[in-house]
């Protein structure tokens, strides 16, 4: 059997930062929008918040986060999603961004691949 595989090229990373237990969430949110899949992992990170603690000293803060590969043509609705998901619009709770992706690969099912090949 001969082995092959699809670069995909118009492809974003859309990665969040957020509050522990917002993984889930944001996950949730994105399988509502047919969107399936992110993947969730789990950081200690330290900001201006957790510097306010006793004695003025650092305290770890543990944080998900949410990685997700789109289309280039669905990243502002699934950033968006996200972002609302993951309560981005209070202070405290995280952020996110978008990295264009120069090549992907998956394994990508013949009935789309004709699809975009036009064949």
């Amino acid at each position: 059997m001969k082995r092959s595989f699809t670069t995909l090229t118009e492809a974003t990373l859309i990665t969040a930062v957020v509050q522990h237990g917002y993984g889930e969430i944001i996950t949730d949110a994105l399988l509502e929008v047919g969107i399936q899949g992110s993947t969730v992992h789990g950081a200690m990170g330290v900001g201006i918040r957790e510097r306010l603690g006793a004695l003025g000293v650092a305290v770890d803060a543990e944080r998900d986060v949410v990685n997700v590969m789109v289309s280039s043509d669905e990243v502002d609705r699934v950033f968006e999603r996200v972002f609302l998901a993951g309560k981005l619009d209070t202070p405290g709770m995280g952020f996110m961004y978008a990295t264009p992706l120069m090549q992907a690969a998956t394994y990508v099912p013949p009935s789309i691949l004709s699809k975009y090949s036009g064949t």
